[in-house]
């Protein structure tokens, strides 16, 4: 084996890592937000995590990443340790889907339709097709399907240019002895640990030892160990997601270490005690591919099945081996909800950030409300209550964005791209209505702490106006939370007249002081009062043309002249109409 083997080795391991990752981008971005609501889904039913955990892994081809988004559900408290064990088990049965496409490497025979199932014959096919799907065509969805024809098409060539590399490796002694030194159980298990937590991907190191054996020196002996040990490395991705997190995401990675460590153990020593028993004569016959695989599924599938009725035990382990701590307290249990884990899977953590802006809204209609009522009931810890949710929502707005800002950074679908940039927008809307509702609370404040009060007529007026407020902030965040364009449609109407009543509230109370009905201290309260609620409707138009244009898939945020082309015309009108005729001033 000269240098220009030992290139095109790493040239081929290369394309095939890098083949590896482009088809699970693929797969995760065409999944998009399904993902977290597969996982997160709060199931009772063990065969059911099970199923769950080995349909999300082979789906995004990684049990790394599926428990790593475990470690966030768990740390934001999404889900419970009791009901990630059986996924955690399912997803080490699903990694195993990635062996067996790589073991089509092993097809032999002279038919046509054999030389056809060999992925060097139909990999080109599929990059052609991948190719135009890319470069031709304007949809996201097959556009991440080409993503993952060509990183599939990649690893296949990338997995053959390897085993080609490697294959003089069967007439060098010393590579023949190392293999040799691994059939150690000990030392197989610790070589194969070690890798795969170097590479962070036991997919990868597991199709890495698909490639050695075509060089025709790996036996079973050989083969067996280092597989357990690549279960025990894959773990290091999700210890490495848990420094840090709370004690619950800790005990995730607890229990998925000791889950393949109990599975290893158990598993050498009844098959190395049943060898010595009857001396198996396979160990020393050479791996394929196929055989590779083979037994990667058997050794998962026996591990889940042995582990599977005692779940509750490695919680209880998992529970000894994380102990009880004292934590510091989460100023927000929303907010936990933005765990940078979700980074890694851009469609889950856009998911959470919905979540956490629909939550947002609810705060700033809260706050709206209750600044409204103290015109009329005054209290002063409704007062104190609004001041808290205006802080709160400040923080919201501070973290929120700063997270959408790393999720940015990230390979976003169109979609999502999209839904970050509408809640980059609405953030700062919310934001300033509980800024309003704050202001608001302060007219209150100033009214009954000079035992000031409206004329009746201006205090009439006032409800009116008030109730009007109340129904467009109402409209406003259902459509933004439930992402309802009808709703929201409904909205830029109610605007409008909400604009005519703060002119129309603005003039009475000026007839009303030539006439010495009103004080100007009172109108200076009445004329605050009013901007502030006239600029709610106003930021409660923004939320709801944001939500016309995310749900258009053309987030772009207009003047009012380009938004009223967005509503047939007689349509707008007649809304209007009506809402003037809800709220009339008469």
């Amino acid at each position: 084996m000269d240098i220009f083997d030992v290139l095109q080795m790493i040239g081929g391991l290369c394309l095939f890592l890098f083949g590896m990752e482009t088809m699970g981008d693929g797969l995760t971005r065409t999944s998009g937000g399904k993902l977290q609501n597969i996982l997160s889904s709060l199931t009772s039913s063990v065969p059911r995590g099970v199923f769950l955990g080995c349909v999300v892994t082979a789906v995004i081809q990684s049990s790394s990443a599926t428990t790593v988004m475990l470690v966030g559900f768990v740390n934001s408290g999404i889900m419970q340790l009791r009901q990630v064990i059986p996924v955690i088990m399912g997803a080490n049965i699903g990694t195993t889907v990635t062996a067996w496409l790589l073991s089509l490497t092993s097809i032999n025979g002279d038919s046509i339709f054999i030389q056809l199932l060999k992925p060097m014959s139909f990999s080109p096919v599929l990059a052609a097709i991948a190719i135009a799907f890319m470069m031709f065509t304007k949809s996201e969805k097959k556009y991440n399907i080409g993503m993952i024809l060509i990183g599939f098409a990649v690893l296949m060539y990338g997995m053959n240019i390897m085993s080609s590399a490697v294959e003089p490796l069967r007439d060098v002694p010393e590579f023949v002895s190392i293999l040799t030194m691994f059939s150690n159980p000990i030392l197989g298990v610790a070589a194969g640990a070690l890798f795969t937590a170097a590479i962070q991907s036991s997919s990868a190191s597991v199709g890495i030892l698909q490639a050695l054996c075509l060089t025709g020196s790996v036996t079973y002996g050989t083969a067996i160990p280092i597989i357990m040990g690549q279960n025990i490395g894959t773990c290091i991705t999700a210890i490495l997601s848990a420094i840090g997190a709370n004690k619950g995401a800790k005990r995730v990675a607890a229990v998925h270490l000791s889950f393949n460590i109990i599975g290893t153990v158990v598993f050498l020593v009844g098959f190395y005690a049943a060898n010595a028993i009857v001396s198996f004569d396979f160990m020393g016959n050479v791996v394929n591919p196929a055989n590779i695989a083979i037994i990667h599924s058997i050794f998962n599938i026996f591990s889940t099945a042995l582990l599977l009725p005692f779940c509750r035990q490695l919680e209880k382990l998992a529970n000894i081996i994380v102990k009880d701590q004292p934590e510091k307290k989460v100023q927000d249990e929303t907010l936990t909800l933005l765990d940078e884990r979700f980074l890694e899977t851009p469609s889950v953590a856009t998911a959470q950030c919905k979540k956490v802006a629909a939550k947002m809204a609810q705060l700033s209609r809260d706050s709206i409300m209750a600044a409204i009522n103290l015109i009329t009931d005054y209290d002063e810890d409704k007062v104190n209550y609004v001041n808290l949710l205006e802080s709160k929502i400040d923080r919201y707005e501070d973290t929120l964005s700063e997270y959408i800002v790393k999720l940015e950074r990230q390979d976003l679908s169109n979609n999502d791209n999209t839904t970050l940039s509408a809640i980059l927008h609405n953030v700062g809307d919310l934001e300033r209505i509980s800024d309003h509702a704050k202001n608001i609370s302060e007219s209150a404040q100033e009214l009954h702490g000079k035992n000031l009060r409206f004329s009746p007529e201006a205090e009439r007026e006032v409800g009116v106006y008030t109730a009007a407020v109340k129904e467009i902030v109402n409209r406003a965040v259902d459509s933004f939370i439930e992402e309802d364009v009808q709703k929201a449609a409904d909205v830029e109407p109610l605007e409008q007249v909400i604009d005519e009543i703060h002119l129309e509230v603005k003039n009475r109370h000026i007839e009303r002081l030539r006439k010495g009905i009103c004080t100007v201290e009172l109108g200076f309260i009445l004329s605050d009062l009013g901007t502030n609620l006239e600029r709610v409707a106003d930021h409660c138009s923004n939320l709801a043309i944001c939500t016309i244009e995310a749900a258009e898939g053309a987030f772009e945020m207009h003047r009012y002249t380009s938004r009223i082309k967005k509503y047939d015309e007689e349509e707008f009108e007649e809304k209007e109409r009506s809402f003037e005729a809800k709220y009339s001033l008469d």
